[in-house]
């Protein structure tokens, strides 16, 4: 059973970044993973504002990522970049926590236009973050995910990318895991 950690970095309650998360971690294809999540907005503003590395709550994150075999770290875009909130929340991870990880970026945006946050914004961290083993990110219009009767629903084209990704994510935990 792989152990994967999810992030999701966006500050809004109702947010379709975590919906996107919460869409993964319930295909079939999810449900032997062991699953622990990591909703940024939900530790403590202090912490992140005044880059309280020794946070108990923040400390309690890293040993959920050393834990991890595989990362999912998913953030809207904002003004052509990920999150700030997310920004402020990976300074405070240490240098190699993403090391050994298999990481699979998402980012859920308002147009096409920002399509390469992932590879120019977000990717030059995870690997400042020792990440080592990036896959492709997948991008997604925010129009392309829907929430109807507590279900979340995406357009075709969106499920597709995520469904295929997956597949490449799980073959790669799978690798990683028969390495150790």
């Amino acid at each position: 059973m792989a152990r994967i950690v999810t992030i999701s970095g966006s500050p809004s309650p109702s947010s379709r970044t975590k919906a996107v998360v919460e869409y993964i971690k319930n295909l079939p294809a999810a449900k032997d993973w062991q699953a622990d999540s990591i909703d940024v907005r939900e530790l403590p503003p202090e912490d992140l504002v005044h880059a309280r590395f020794d946070s108990p709550a923040v400390q309690n994150t890293v040993r959920l990522l050393k834990q991890a075999e595989g990362v999912i770290i998913a953030t809207p875009v904002y003004k052509a970049s990920y999150a700030g909130l997310l920004k402020a929340y990976l300074d405070l991870l240490p240098q190699d926590v993403l090391s050994g990880k298999v990481v699979w970026p998402i980012a859920v945006g308002g147009t096409l236009a920002h399509l390469l946050v992932i590879d120019y914004a977000l990717k030059p961290v995870l690997y400042a973050l020792g990440a080592q083993h990036v896959l492709s990110g997948v991008y997604i219009e925010d129009r392309w995910i829907r929430r109807h009767q507590e279900k979340i629903l995406l357009e075709s084209e969106a499920e597709e990318r995520i469904r295929a990704l997956l597949e490449r994510f799980v073959r790669n935990l799978t690798r990683s895991n028969q390495r150790r």
